[in-house]
């Protein structure tokens, strides 16, 4: 009887270290399996629909650059109050000015063809 007892603990512990044994490697296994899974979906998936969006955009940003038109400048006389002067460049820009997308803001920029009123209207408030 105590030979079958001891005989039925020395199989129970084995089965049971057998069992962890696969559980562990089914564990690894499946995690392997899904990261390679999330790996190709990355690859074939992601980075495809994000080339796309960004084909798109380009395509959408073209379309409306040729028919846009910049509304003409009009220099009120309650933009671009200064009571400092900046302490980089002219002082008259500011830290990010972008002359493509800014208006300059200078004599050289407004057009001239206006008339003597707009001009003295610049003069005024610059």
């Amino acid at each position: 009887m105590v030979s079958f007892g001891r005989i039925s603990q020395a199989l129970l512990r084995s089965s049971i270290i057998q069992t962890r044994q696969l559980s562990a490697s089914a564990a690894h296994s499946h995690g392997e399996q899904t990261a390679r899974t999330w790996k190709i979906l990355s690859f074939v998936v992601a980075l495809p629909g994000v080339a796309v969006c960004m084909l798109n955009m380009y395509l959408k940003m073209q379309q409306h650059a040729a028919h846009h038109v910049e509304p003409e400048f009009v220099p009120y006389s309650h933009l671009r109050i200064r009571s400092k002067r900046f302490p980089w460049g002219d002082g008259n820009k500011s830290l990010f000015h972008n002359p493509e997308v800014n208006n300059d803001h200078s004599s050289s920029r407004l057009p001239h063809t206006l008339g003597p009123e707009s001009s003295l209207n610049a003069l005024l408030c610059y």
